[in-house]
């Protein structure tokens, strides 16, 4: 394999800052929960289109009818687990909401267990322990605060349930699609849905200030497509574990910024439940086998 330009940790590192964006640019919206999901994945679709045009659109006719009605229930959970992280973050702070929105690694594992039964390992029960324990001390923390930061708490839980039950129904079509493809195709579902949800909900499409418009854009551009791509890229020299791991650190990416950018302080509720939930993940996805492994062979 050749070397690559630039050490891939670099833009590993670009990557996480650049989803830990995404919390800052909703915080700073003015609009609807729905609205800025509405945009952030229009705009998303729209810089996508000229490449997808060109290159790509072959690959729709590997699509099954099955697929079909895969991908547009996994764009559906994509767009209300925007709806409901979007809107957590009205009540709760960026710190507690990214920290929980994080736990989906063991939403996926409960998901597996229910709908394809596979068993589950002492080491993933335990994780999911350590992980629940720390949820639990950041919800506690907030619903001293207020109920509102609870009932805040409580919305990206379930975006996070969400966006599993997004990445359940999507991983099987995936295999068979280009990333540009698949992605594609998610973000028109989803932007077709929040499109109706808005009318449902009677919500503003505008008009908006000019500064509005450039958080919308925003939103598309650095979490979207800039950090996943980044993310993707790296996988040609890294593995799937190592990105997984450094996604864990958009919490701390996000509550630095929050700190610096909207002035919002940590709790000791959330610092020490964060770290616990986010030692809880680390558990489950680290390989330690693998690892001790590399280590006899570095020190037979």
């Amino acid at each position: 394999m050749e070397k690559p330009a630039i050490h891939p940790y670099i833009p590993i590192i670009i990557g996480v800052i650049s989803v830990a964006m995404s919390a800052i640019f909703v915080k700073m919206t003015i609009a609807d929960s729905g609205v800025t999901a509405f945009y952030r994945m229009l705009f998303s679709i729209l810089i996508m289109s000229p490449l997808f045009f060109l290159k790509y659109t072959h690959e729709l006719k590997k699509l099954s009818k099955r697929d079909w009605g895969f991908t547009a229930i996994a764009g559906i959970f994509l767009a209300f687990h925007f709806i409901l992280w979007f809107e957590s973050l009205n009540y709760t702070s960026v710190a507690s909401s990214t920290v929980l929105v994080t736990l989906q690694p063991l939403f996926a594992f409960a998901g597996t267990y229910f709908f394809f039964k596979e068993r589950l390992s002492l080491k993933t029960i335990v994780s999911a322990l350590i992980a629940i324990g720390g949820s639990v001390l950041i919800a506690y923390g907030d619903f001293k605060i207020s109920g509102a930061a609870l009932f805040g708490d409580i919305l990206a839980l379930i975006a996070c349930a969400l966006i599993t039950a997004y990445l359940l129904f999507g991983q099987d079509v995936r295999k068979r699609l280009s990333l540009m493809t698949y992605t594609f195709v998610v973000y028109g579902v989803s932007t077709i849905t929040l499109f109706f949800y808005i009318i449902i909900k009677g919500e503003s499409f505008g008009p908006y200030p000019v500064q509005e418009w450039m958080w919308f854009l925003l939103l598309a551009l650095i979490p979207n497509l800039f950090g996943h791509t980044l993310f993707n890229w790296a996988l040609k020299w890294v593995s799937t574990n190592v990105i997984s791991i450094a996604i864990l650190f958009e919490p701390v990416g996000a509550a630095i910024l929050a700190y610096f950018i909207l002035g919002e302080l940590l709790s000791a509720s959330q610092i020490i439940g964060g770290t616990i939930v986010l030692t809880g993940i680390l558990f489950f996805i680290v390989d330690y086998q693998k690892i001790k492994r590399a280590f006899y062979k570095v020190f037979p």
